[in-house]
């Protein structure tokens, strides 16, 4: 059985700013108010014969969102990104949280940014592909300690009414 989740009537929303390096116009730092759509397939288990409950995926996504929310999506693991005194090979995306400032160049351009104005993710780029990939892959995780009835959990995410990209993670056996 399928359940799905409507972002804009569930309010998973986030507002935040990104920039795609080398892109011919999305390569200006610029943002999106983006809704987050959810679907899980799986058997029906537990007391109340639920395939997951709504609450836990809509808690679990919205935590998410508020995590990305007002934030300047930086996506560390950019070759067009230059993250002054950060090696991209061994140091920990989760330092970059505890700088002050973050100095850093995309295509050359340079900027300084507070640290606690950005989220530093563990990603290629900020696309609406990678996003949706972001987010199921960490909803999945999420979800696997608690459900082990589940198929498959797809995750849309939207720039907007009409322009969005989903991915599918399937789950194991």
């Amino acid at each position: 059985m399928k359940i799905m989740i409507n972002g804009i009537q569930s309010n998973l929303r986030f507002s935040s700013a990104h920039v795609i390096p080398g892109h011919e116009s999305c390569g200006y730092i610029h943002g999106h108010s983006y809704f987050v759509d959810v679907e899980i397939e799986g058997e029906r288990a537990g007391d109340f014969e639920f395939v997951v409950d709504f609450k836990d995926v809509k808690a679990y996504t919205k935590a998410i969102c508020n995590e990305l929310d007002h934030r300047l999506l930086i996506p560390v693991y950019n070759d067009l990104i230059d993250i002054k005194d950060f090696n991209k090979k061994s140091d920990s995306i989760f330092d970059l949280k505890e700088e002050k400032t973050v100095h850093f160049k995309i295509a050359g351009k340079g900027y300084s940014i507070p640290g606690e104005d950005c989220v530093f993710l563990p990603l290629p780029y900020s696309s609406a592909e990678e996003l949706s990939k972001f987010f199921a892959e960490t909803l999945t995780k999420k979800l696997a300690e608690k459900y082990d009835n589940l198929e498959y959990v797809a995750v849309g995410v939207n720039e907007g009414i009409g322009q969005g990209a989903i991915y599918k993670k399937v789950l194991d056996d």
